[in-house]
């Protein structure tokens, strides 16, 4: 929606344009774009938070609060390029459209003619996290060519599928119904930083006299928030042993009666089995795989089960494990066993995208029809590095938009050594020269969020908001859908789908909603319990869409399918509770989303956003880094069979002795030694719905003397 304004912008007239942040966060949150029309093109002034947006109401993050900085970058890519230099040279020159358009079309004629459309690989993920730039962009199009398909399931996929496992859906609680809750047990989610939009919820609920327990391996600035005197409690358990510590929580609420018995008989199967597999389990056994006193375990089981109402909320983090599936699927069991789907702010809550999603008809969003009967075979996002070095038969034309790889997912020495290869063709569209795009072949610009309009469909709250475009494309960028429309001509695809335009695509893929409606009235609720209650009627108007109609505590399905009958505890083959190296390796390294001024590979190039934030680091606990003769401000190698990064020492008390962390994000060129912390991250993929473990990632850290090799830590002769 636009408003006419007046004055401003030289004595020209302005309008505030009204749209939504795309960027792979819950949160999405309202802009207004203030846009001064007085020259030959539109200018945009200011950007500000919404104040009448329901979710975000006028609040924008510090990323966002400067994100005109980044769409007026003078380091902004604004016309194609071909590469003249060595792979990852970052050399490139300026040429047309048409050039880069008929080059590009060439070469994909070349390859499907010499080797199939198998060697072409789309590789896209969440950039942009809107309908049209994630949803429905390239889909059609590598659909009708036959090339092969890509598991998009690096983040989110498998949460939902673990909580799928005992519910039939990934359906879970709406998390501002957590004002209504008197206990909230944030457990490996650190929401004031990355669903920061939440936290007032939170702290309304404290004011009337709500609880808070934060359950993560690092203590986070949300963990920092606990106030013990209030009855608040951090627990700290080890990475990836979180599925030990809530069968050992189930334990006690077993032991101890505990259980709502009637909710129980009434809305699920397979208790006894459950509670079988929850002996096995005693707080005290637990203790020993986690880390948490057993006194700790049992009395968070007695206060999950007696403060009503409880809600457990947790996001993406806990799924990269190898466990991943599992914590989903055994934390989510916790709330039918205690009755807290009876109470308003009571259950489990994760991502809402269920809800926000449910309108997606993504059969006409991607056209899954244009593959015909023969279905290309498909490759997980999460594994490009053996993909590009020892997929059979190889991939041979690679095109990358929406996402950095190089820097976003596991194991990015073996992705680099494959965009290496001479015999792969490589296209990347991009709003910079990213770690990924110095590696193609050919370079296209991309649009901004401010420069196309769009439909936000958000996965942290309910408000599908439109996003109208500001200001036209910067230079010669095009968004995600023209980039596709334009490849199809240039290809010489005669598929009318193909050629659809933005309004066609977005009326075809959200066919409950108006269009119009939607640009008039800004952001329409998805539907929703009205009583706030996910299930809260399981018997009428809520029913759990399971093969038993109940919540599945033991699952004949599962069963079959080669998991656990009932959620059970494997401990991650490469982690500090199951070590696999050896010895070589004691270290246990997380990578997590730490950074205030950017998101993901997002921002740190920019001048107001990286270098504020002093460099990429490696946090250790001050007893590890003595023991190896650390300091801070020490330059380590951390380093393991997969590769090794350079980056200064820092320490804590905000990580167990065990564990260190990487905050992830930084480009290569921020780094001494060209590497990222993905070049060290293990691309195994978890239990279930094709996520990868991060987090179950084993190294040393030693320190690099001043010729920069590695020094013998001090430690090592114990």
């Amino acid at each position: 929606m636009t408003i006419d304004g007046g004055g401003g912008g030289g004595g020209g007239a302005t309008r505030a344009v009204r749209g939504a942040c795309h960027h792979d966060c819950p949160d999405s949150c309202g802009w207004i774009v203030t846009v001064d029309d007085s020259g030959p093109v539109p200018v945009a002034l200011t950007m500000r938070g919404d104040p009448e947006h329901p979710s975000s109401r006028g609040e924008l993050c510090p990323k966002v609060n400067r994100f005109l900085d980044r769409a007026a970058s003078p380091d902004r890519l604004l016309h194609p390029m071909r590469r003249v230099g060595p792979k990852g040279s970052g050399r490139f020159e300026r040429i047309t459209w048409d050039d880069a358009l008929d080059e590009i079309a060439a070469r994909l004629h070349e390859v499907i003619d010499t080797h199939g459309a198998e060697a072409v690989l789309p590789y896209s993920s969440a950039g942009n996290q809107s309908l049209l730039s994630m949803f429905v962009a390239g889909h059609r199009f590598f659909h009708h060519l036959g090339a092969t398909r890509l598991e998009r399931a690096i983040c989110g996929v498998t949460a939902g599928v673990g909580t799928a496992m005992a519910y039939g859906t990934g359906a879970s609680l709406d998390p501002s119904e957590m004002e209504h809750s008197r206990l909230i047990v944030l457990w490996g989610t650190n929401t004031r930083l990355t669903n920061r939009h939440l936290w007032p919820t939170v702290q309304r609920a404290r004011a009337q006299g709500a609880r808070l327990v934060v359950v993560d391996p690092i203590r986070t600035s949300t963990a920092r928030a606990v106030d013990e005197s209030c009855g608040d409690r951090f627990v700290q358990p080890l990475p990836g042993t979180d599925v030990a510590m809530i069968l050992a929580m189930m334990h006690v609420l077993f032991r101890d009666g505990l259980t709502d018995d009637d909710w129980i008989a009434r809305h699920t199967v397979g208790v006894d089995e459950l509670r079988a597999e929850a002996e096995r389990w005693p707080p005290e056994r637990a203790a020993r795989v986690c880390g948490v006193d057993a006194t700790v375990i049992t009395e968070l089981a007695v206060d999950v089960a007696t403060t009503r109402p409880t809600a457990l909320r947790t996001l993406i983090g806990p799924e990269h494990h190898a466990n991943g599936a599992s914590f989903f699927r055994a934390l989510s069991c916790l709330p039918a066993l205690t009755g807290a789907w009876r109470d308003r702010g009571g259950g489990f809550s994760r991502s809402v995208g269920h809800w926000t999603e449910g309108g997606i008809d993504l059969a006409a969003a991607a056209r899954p029809d244009l593959l015909g009967r023969d279905l290309p075979r498909s490759v997980n996002m999460s594994r490009l590095g053996s993909v590009l070095t020892e997929l059979d038969p190889p991939i041979h034309a690679l095109v990358v938009w929406n996402c950095n790889p190089l820097v976003t997912t596991p194991n990015a020495n073996a992705i680099r050594a494959g965009l290496e290869r001479d015999d792969l063709f490589t296209v990347v569209h991009e709003q910079f020269l990213t770690d990924t795009a110095r590696y193609a072949d050919i370079v296209l610009p991309a649009t901004t969020q401010i420069e196309a309009d769009d439909v936000v469909v958000p996965w942290g709250h309910l408000w599908i908001t439109h996003n109208e475009a500001a200001v036209p494309p910067a230079g010669e960028s095009c968004s995600n859908t023209e980039l596709f429309r334009r490849l199809a001509a240039a290809v010489g695809l005669e598929e009318e789908s193909l050629h659809d335009d933005d309004d066609a695509l977005v009326r075809q893929v959200l066919p409950g909603i108006d269009l119009d409606d939607l640009k008039r009235r800004r952001w329409i609720r998805a539907p929703y319990p009205a009583d706030g209650r996910p299930w809260g009627d399981p018997d009428g108007a809520t029913p759990i869409p399971t093969a038993t109609g109940r919540v599945e505590l033991a699952s004949d399905a599962m069963g079959s399918l080669g998991f656990g009958r009932v959620p059970t505890f494997v401990a991650p083959p490469e982690s500090a509770v199951d070590d696999d190296s050896g010895g070589r390796y004691p270290l246990q390294l997380l990578t997590p989303k730490r950074h205030v001024r950017f998101l993901n590979s997002s921002y740190p190039q920019l001048p107001k956003h990286g270098p504020p934030k002093g460099g990429p680091y490696v946090e250790l606990h001050t007893d590890d880094a003595v023991f190896r003769g650390l300091h801070p401000g020490d330059v380590a190698r951390v380093v393991n069979d997969r590769g090794s990064v350079e980056v200064e020492v820092r320490t804590s008390d905000h990580l167990r002795p065990g564990v260190v962390a990487i905050p992830f994000g930084w480009w290569s060129a921020d780094h001494r030694d060209g590497s990222v912390a993905n070049s060290l991250t293990s691309d195994a993929l978890v239990d279930a719905g094709g996520g990868v473990a991060f987090g179950d990632t084993l190294v040393e850290v030693v320190r690099v003397d001043r010729a920069g090799d590695p020094a013998t830590p001090v430690g090592a002769a114990r």
